[in-house]
């Protein structure tokens, strides 16, 4: 059992790590042992996991299907250490971690400062980026998404639920023709962002409605000012304009027809399991938990 154990993370690990080689570099162990080790694995199991050639290596069918299995199990042994050893260690050390700009920008930057002041041994990147970047490639010990995840080899814990409202500041509302249906959302200014634009709104019990408007762009905090000066409305996630609703300065409008709530997850690869990322992770839960239970966002 305990050399079932060792092969499932030197497995893992070789998928984390992109390369038998950097694998056994991470593991301290010579590149024969960690081959070694993966073909075992491979024998006991009767199937190929990776096809190996001297410049790549790719899951199989039944190795990506294994791997995220052996994830999940580690992540579990992982967790259950944690548990027991709870309190006993502090974060230091850098903290690589990467989440969209304007969540970055509005709610996770001061949470992180915080959690530094709690651990002054520890050093914090956070790198702002609506793009969605591999954290193994990048470097990166930790991300906070919004939505479904796609890569089931990433380890993930759920924070908190994120939906998107449509709301315009009360100057704009106030000129214009009462909004009650989201088909009246066609005769109305609608500011559109993305890449590509995204000039469909999807709202409650599966019903879209494309919107239009003579401003667009590629960035959601442009969007979000043209807004804030009345310039039209706006599909924004609560967490971006919570603030700016409860100050008066945006109005949500079609609040019964809001999408379903999205969950917001930190994920992390399996290797990346350490005392900063569990204490940061369960930090950022706990500050999460207490704004939701304080009714900003509602709903959430």
């Amino acid at each position: 059992m305990a050399d079932n154990l060792l092969d499932m993370i030197v497995f893992v690990r070789v998928v984390e790590e992109g390369s038998l080689s950097a694998a056994a570099r991470a593991l301290g162990q010579s590149l024969a042992v960690v081959s070694r080790k993966l073909s075992r694995l491979e024998q006991r199991l009767g199937v190929r996991l990776i096809n190996r050639t001297t410049r790549t290596l790719a899951l199989t069918e039944e190795g990506s299907a294994f791997h995220a299995r052996c994830a999940r199990i580690l992540a579990e042994i992982d967790l259950a250490e944690a548990e027991v050893t709870r309190g006993l260690k502090s974060a230091t050390g850098l903290l690589r971690i990467t989440s969209a700009v304007a969540f970055s920008r509005r709610w996770l930057g001061p949470q992180l400062q915080e959690f530094r002041r709690l651990h002054p041994g520890l050093q914090i990147q956070l790198h702002a980026s609506d793009a969605l970047v591999s954290l193994v490639e990048g470097g990166f010990d930790l991300a906070i998404r919004f939505g479904a995840l796609a890569d089931s080899s990433l380890v993930a814990r759920q924070l908190a639920h994120n939906y998107r409202v449509i709301c315009a500041a009360p100057a704009y509302l106030d000129s214009r023709p009462p909004i009650r249906q989201p088909e009246d959302l066609q005769a109305h200014d609608c500011i559109l962002y993305g890449d590509p634009l995204q000039d469909h709104w999807r709202l409650a019990e599966g019903r879209s409605v494309r919107v239009r408007g003579a401003l667009s762009t590629n960035d959601g905090e442009l969007a979000h000012a043209w807004a804030l000066a009345g310039a039209g409305l706006v599909f924004k996630s609560i967490w971006d304009v919570q603030g700016d609703i409860a100050a008066g300065r945006l109005r949500v409008v079609l609040p019964e027809f809001k999408p379903p709530a999205a969950p917001i997850h930190a994920v992390y690869p399996h290797s990346q399991h350490t005392a900063r990322v569990r204490l940061c992770v369960e930090f950022l839960a706990s500050r999460l938990k207490e704004r939701s239970l304080q009714g900003a966002p509602a709903g959430a």
